[in-house]
């Protein structure tokens, strides 16, 4: 049985993790027979977004927490988590990808990675263990391991595109459908809701992302 990390930033699409695309990784890799393993780093959201109306929320609130809503509170804090526990990784995206696990979504090319985010990404890469990212979260693991100059796609959006490459990635277009797999890295990714525009479609490429993460195990 693989044990597959599933590493979440919170809970919602615009603060934390996007909770289609972590359910439909879950769901994925529990009809595969995966044994999963949820964590998220234990910190602040970057803010908290009303997710009616778009706007910043005047309260604070944990990531670790947060994620545990998605994970029915089986979690792990990512500083008890090491590559020698697991045989792939996964992150869904959501902006918590990029705000919390990264801050991405503010600073682009020039961004810090989470010590412990960076940490386990650079043990799995390292150990030759697959990753696959999601959506945006290709952002924040092109940073981590800026130096391996991973191929990755978020779609087609170009602005983002441009800054993962600034950043030390190479970037392949891509549809909703497809997964791009960087062989040499053992790096798995699709846009999911990059490009959308509904449930279904980013469903066929996580299925795709998971199944090929497997199978790299």
């Amino acid at each position: 049985m693989a044990k597959i990390g599933v590493l979440l930033s919170g809970c919602g699409v615009y603060d934390g993790s996007e909770i289609h695309e972590a359910v439909l990784t879950l769901l994925a890799l529990d009809r595969a027979g995966a044994k999963i393993i949820c964590m998220a780093p234990d910190m602040d959201h970057y803010h908290i977004i009303n997710h009616i109306t778009g706007e910043v929320m005047e309260e604070k609130r944990n990531v670790l927490l947060e994620s545990a809503r998605i994970a029915r509170g089986e979690i792990k804090n990512i500083q008890d988590v090491d590559a020698s526990s697991l045989d792939g990784l996964i992150i869904p995206g959501g902006l918590g990808a990029a705000k919390n696990l990264s801050n991405f979504a503010i600073k682009g090319p020039e961004a810090a990675v989470h010590p412990e985010v960076k940490r386990l990404l650079n043990e799995m890469v390292e150990a030759g263990k697959p990753i696959g990212a999601i959506c945006i979260a290709p952002a924040t693991l092109v940073k981590a391991i800026s130096d391996k100059h991973p191929e990755i796609t978020i779609g087609n959006d170009q602005q983002t595109a441009a800054a993962i490459e600034a950043a030390g990635g190479r970037h392949r277009v891509c549809t909703v459908d497809m997964i791009h797999v960087d062989a040499r890295n053992k790096i798995v990714t699709t846009p999911a809701y990059m490009l959308g525009p509904g449930i279904k479609d980013v469903a066929e490429g996580i299925q795709k992302l998971v199944d090929k993460v497997l199978e790299l195990a």
